[in-house]
């Protein structure tokens, strides 16, 4: 194809200089292996479902089950995952848990996640009822 640029050089040329600049960029520890597990949580469909219905509004897992058409368990186990990585919490009232996003910068996450993928309109929604709960 015309203008098409390679994935790679067509030369072997390591620039030192570039490589100690990228190298002093990197966190250390395993944040980025942190920040892939949460991104792998948000990769898988019904959990991204999820997250987006909490957006609007505080739900128990019978309800989310019914919203999704997945069993009680299986929205359980979904659940499970996204408290694990402090994505939503839980409050029991009487027999029932209720769960909601934990704090805004999962919000922040969709919104910019839909921008990016360009539904603007999706994520203009989604701010619109996060300013509006706010």
């Amino acid at each position: 194809m015309v203008g098409e640029v390679p994935d790679d050089c067509e030369v072997r040329c390591v620039r030192p200089e570039t490589v100690s600049r990228a190298r002093a960029v990197l966190e250390a520890g395993d944040i980025y292996g942190d920040l892939a597990t949460l991104f792998a949580a948000l990769a898988d469909r019904t959990r991204a479902r999820i997250v987006h219905l909490l957006l609007n509004e505080e739900m128990c897992t019978c309800d989310l089950a019914r919203v999704l058409g997945v069993s009680e368990s299986a929205a359980s186990q979904h659940l499970r995952v996204l408290r694990t990585l402090n994505l939503v919490t839980s409050r029991r009232a009487g027999k029932v848990v209720f769960y909601s996003l934990d704090d805004q910068h999962v919000s922040q996450l969709i919104q910019t996640g839909l921008a990016h993928l360009g539904h603007q309109e999706a994520a203009d929604r989604l701010l619109a009822v996060v300013s509006a709960r706010a």
